[in-house]
């Protein structure tokens, strides 16, 4: 399959420049800010990753939409051919090839975002979006592009390997404070190709209201087979859950290949597309503080803000130690 990930490294020279001076960038609210500075966290700029992949090779010349239904191409008399499958990628169909090289493209440019937010020293990347476009005068190429904003914790422990997440800043900061930490920005595809047989063809030309109930399993399969693919690739990354961000659905009609090749170009596929985008996450272990003997109880709310904040910044493994001493001597302030 021809293919091209070519599009330039960005981040190098620029983030270690934006590193040094101290100024960075973001596409953060304030209420965003604001929500990840109150979990330990401090924005250090904005990252991005893309690559640019010809698509030449795609589409039902190539094979790649076979519906695999040994009917297809003959005459709608012959109606004991049987009933025409669903030809999904998960399941080791021809579209199996083009999905690869889809979540090839989208991990290539999610892999230089995670490098560009390390070149900031950043442990991860927040408000990540990802989008797919045609590359602009070149019918056959694709741009694959993921933005964000790096984030780095303000305390001692950091991770090796950048998390990468489409939470903004208030979902990354209840996150975080509900104790879980995000892992990786997945993204599940599927391509399924169901051929429209006698059954499907009698439905649609029914004058009584009835479900067409090829086109009902096409897209149940397809969805299902995307969910898989996003729950597969969870797993692998280690996470416990995936929170969703995004799904859609394509679904279009073509020739059908193998009716084609039969000499009957009349007849037709249904091709379904379904995407789903996520957030791999996994719980960190809370750790149990004994509880400290007071001879006076805070009144107020301000001392209740400040026990919640406590046992936040204690709970999370990007706890601020500086912080947590501020806490307890402003805690200790409110007591004497």
């Amino acid at each position: 399959m021809e293919r091209s990930g070519t599009a330039p490294r960005r981040g190098g020279a620029a983030g270690r420049g934006s590193r040094g001076s101290g100024t960075w960038t973001s596409a953060l609210s304030t209420g965003e800010f604001a929500a990840i500075r109150s979990v330990g966290f401090e924005p250090v700029g904005q990252v991005m990753g893309s690559a640019v992949f010809h698509i030449g090779r795609s589409g039902r010349y190539w094979g790649y939409h076979d519906c695999l239904f040994p009917g297809a191409g003959y005459g709608f008399g012959f109606s004991n051919v049987g009933t025409a499958p669903v030809a999904v990628s998960g399941a080791g169909a021809p579209s199996k090839a083009l999905v690869g090289v889809f979540d090839q493209a989208r991990r290539t440019a999610l892999g230089r975002m995670s490098a560009e937010c390390q070149a900031l020293g950043g442990d991860g990347v927040v408000a990540a979006g990802l989008t797919m476009a045609p590359f602009e005068g070149q019918p056959n190429c694709l741009e694959f592009k993921v933005i964000g904003t790096a984030v780095r914790a303000r305390g001692p422990q950091h991770v090796g390997q950048p998390f990468t997440s489409h939470l903004d800043g208030q979902g990354f900061a209840k996150l975080l404070g509900a104790g879980w930490v995000p892992v990786e920005l997945l993204v599940g595809m599927s391509v399924g190709v169901r051929h429209d047989d006698y059954r499907t063809q009698s439905q649609t030309y029914s004058w009584a209201n009835v479900e067409v109930t090829g086109w009902s399993e096409l897209v149940h399969a397809v969805r299902a087979d995307a969910r898989r693919q996003l729950q597969l690739q969870g797993a692998k990354q280690g996470g416990d859950g995936i929170i969703m961000a995004d799904s859609q659905l394509r679904v279009w009609s073509e020739g059908c290949l193998r009716a084609r090749n039969r000499s009957n170009s009349e007849q037709e596929d249904h091709v379904a597309e379904a995407t789903m985008v996520g957030t791999t996450v996994a719980r960190f272990q809370v750790r149990q503080e004994l509880p400290r003997t007071l001879s006076v109880m805070p009144l107020g709310d301000r001392g209740k803000l400040l026990r919640k904040r406590l046992a936040a910044v204690a709970s999370s493994p990007y706890g601020d130690r500086a912080e947590y001493r501020r806490l307890v001597e402003e805690i200790s302030e409110l007591n004497d």
